[in-house]
């Protein structure tokens, strides 16, 4: 008999095994699977949408326009860092986290950003990193802390 199995009588006196979760209980599992892997899919969409934004405005107030190839060339950098910190934080596990999972893609998406920045050319003026890391600090980590407070009421 191994741990994960109990012996029931069966239709004809034989044993059969159950297992040890039950069925409300595998469901559950897979709903909440369900639920993870959709707040993943949800979050990696609202940290897409802060750097597009943050693109968007910079580009706006410099009046470099807002056409989409202006748009990929300024925010394929950001893109670049902001997957990287998805991958180093593995923040598919508690996409919604402030610590560490949101601190992690917030410094790596400025980080990476600036740097993937300076390899194709691009500027990078120090008043540039602190607004980077302004803006996209409270808005990475903004909605996260947003979701947290509403959850909790």
């Amino acid at each position: 008999m191994s741990p994960v199995a109990r012996p029931r009588p069966g239709a004809a006196g034989t044993l059969r095994t159950r297992p040890a979760l039950s069925a409300i209980g595998r469901v559950a599992d897979r709903v909440s699977g369900m639920r993870l892997a959709r707040s993943a899919r949800v979050a990696v969409l609202a940290d897409i949408c802060c750097v597009l934004v943050f693109v968007a405005i910079g580009r706006a107030s410099h009046t470099k326009g807002e056409a989409l190839a202006g748009i990929a060339s300024t925010a394929w950098p950001f893109l670049c860092g902001l997957g990287a910190g998805w991958i180093a934080a593995r923040a598919w596990r508690y996409p919604l986290a402030l610590r560490p999972a949101g601190i992690v893609i917030w410094l790596c998406t400025v980080t990476l950003g600036m740097i993937l920045r300076v390899v194709s050319g691009q500027g990078t003026a120090a008043a540039f990193i602190v607004v980077a890391l302004a803006f996209l600090g409270l808005f990475l980590l903004g909605w996260r802390l947003l979701t947290r407070l509403t959850a909790r009421q």
